[in-house]
């Protein structure tokens, strides 16, 4: 069954309001409710706009409103045009302003300017996550740095470390007989970084995957003809496309992930 919408109004982003609100609207099943969030609400006429909406369309109204005239207005405009409109911070705000004797702010997104640093972890590691292994190229351009090499030189344990950091990466597989992404070509390659690591190590690696997976030790995976030429030839394409080269051989991953960052920094700069 469907229903009139939600519309969760916040002078932030409205990221609270809108958690509640779905977390209420999950012990509903077979329902769908539309919930608008309205966000970046400071001024009156965005108050008048939102409650007519809701007016129209028999809909609901959750704020977080901070600011006490928004919140007011809120308040009187949805009696007014008769619609419902719950207040999720007021009456915590007037129950902490008479425990603590201290007068609220009123300032939107001051939650989220405290907690950026996390914001901008969390969203670090989103991207590294989408960015894994190749996927999503057309949005190369987005990432901080850009991790290249052949295949279990540690691209991914090197992402999902430097994410943690807050850097947005991606990393890109280098594959023996198929094209890289063209998108690889056209980012700003002051942020590419190929990572390269000895032949002998790569093929320790390879045949640890091997035996783990339970595959048989053949092909051209673990060939160490082979092998070298993949170092090889991920070594040209980074030469000629301008990366920077970091060797990752036995390097703990807190070490490669301090040079890779110095690099970017530097070449940056320069």
């Amino acid at each position: 069954m469907s229903a009139p919408p939600l519309y969760v109004v916040s002078g932030g982003q409205g990221v609270s309001g809108e958690q509640i609100a779905r977390t209420a609207l999950a012990q509903f099943t077979d329902v769908d409710v539309p919930v608008i969030v309205v966000a970046g609400v400071r001024e009156a006429p965005q108050i008048v706009d939102v409650v007519n909406r809701a007016a129209r369309d028999n809909g609901t109204i959750v704020h977080t409103l901070v600011d006490p005239h928004l919140r007011q207005a809120m308040i009187d405009l949805a009696r007014e045009s008769n619609v419902v409109a719950i207040d999720l911070m007021g009456h915590l705000l007037a129950r902490l302003t008479a425990v603590l004797g201290r007068e609220p702010r009123g300032q939107p997104g001051l939650y989220r300017q405290l907690r950026q640093a996390y914001f901008d972890r969390m969203a670090a590691i989103e991207f590294a996550v989408a960015h894994d292994d190749g996927r999503n190229p057309q949005d190369l351009p987005q990432a901080e740095i850009v991790l290249a090499g052949v295949s279990r030189v540690g691209k991914t344990p090197l992402s999902m470390y430097l994410s943690i950091l807050g850097w947005k990466v991606a990393n890109v597989p280098l594959v023996q007989g198929i094209d890289p992404p063209a998108e690889l070509f056209e980012i700003d390659r002051r942020r590419a970084v190929g990572l390269m690591v000895e032949p002998e190590h790569l093929l320790n690696h390879r045949q640890r995957r091997q035996r783990r997976m339970g595959l048989a030790d053949t092909g051209r995976y673990a060939d160490p003809a082979q092998l070298r030429e993949e170092v090889e030839a991920a070594r040209r394409l980074f030469r000629r496309a301008g990366f920077a080269i970091l060797d990752v051989t036995d390097k703990p991953i807190e070490e490669s992930a301090d040079e890779v960052i110095a690099i970017v920094t530097r070449r940056l700069k320069e």
